[in-house]
């Protein structure tokens, strides 16, 4: 049996209740089963988080306390996995999650725009046989750990803020904390985001990747 965590709240304009309830739809159907918590507080437990398959934070745009956020980044480093996507840990603003996902969010110029996204790692079994595509979302601007594994980027085109045109930032990626895998998609703003078939496609195949499971 494989086991998923998935722990959901904070900023509702993520819609992070819905959102979970569609990515619980996922990892169900792909057979796992999945348990949802509304608090921060399960991170405090590395051992109980350790006993999941995969661990899913879905919290965003607020804290994070240092008991919450260290519990979480010792039990990647010992072997949990992670995946995670749009505020979930990148908008939290702790050293521990920030280093643990491999970003850091600082803005979405311009709000809800159109932009692109460009696959980049075409030989990737997560992005492998995917289009490019045009976002209408947050398009967002992030530090970003360079050990990345990048997979898929965009490009700011410098409407909203004239000096970072041309600026190629990373949208998906992978790294490995300790002995764990961590996957990380900035797209999925709120549920109809995931209308867009390689933004559920992407997050559906990282998931799995996390865990070691072939993907299909």
């Amino acid at each position: 049996m494989t086991t998923a965590l998935i722990v959901y709240g904070g900023y509702a304009k993520h819609e992070p209740r819905d959102t979970s309830e569609l990515v619980a739809g996922i990892l169900t159907d792909e057979g796992f089963t999945v348990t949802l918590s509304d608090t921060l507080d399960s991170f405090c437990d590395s051992d109980l988080l350790r006993s999941f398959d995969l661990i899913v934070p879905n919290w965003s745009v607020d804290t994070i306390s240092d008991d919450q956020a260290n519990g979480l980044a010792q039990a990647i480093e010992a072997g949990a996995n992670l995946a995670s996507w749009h505020g979930g840990l990148t908008t939290l603003k702790h050293a521990a999650t920030s280093l643990l996902i491999g970003g850091q969010f600082l803005i979405h110029p311009g709000g809800i725009i159109d932009y692109p996204v460009h696959i980049t790692a075409h030989d990737d079994p997560i992005t492998a046989g995917l289009d490019d595509f045009v976002m209408r979302s947050e398009q967002y601007y992030m530090h970003v750990d360079p050990t990345n594994t990048v997979l898929a980027t965009t490009t700011f085109s410098g409407e909203h803020l004239a000096w970072i045109a041309g600026t190629v930032m990373p949208v998906v990626w992978t790294r490995h904390w300790g002995q764990g895998r961590v996957f990380y998609s900035a797209l999925g703003h709120n549920v109809a985001d995931f209308d867009i078939p390689q933004v559920t496609e992407m997050l559906r195949r990282g998931m799995l990747w996390a865990t070691g499971k072939a993907l299909s």
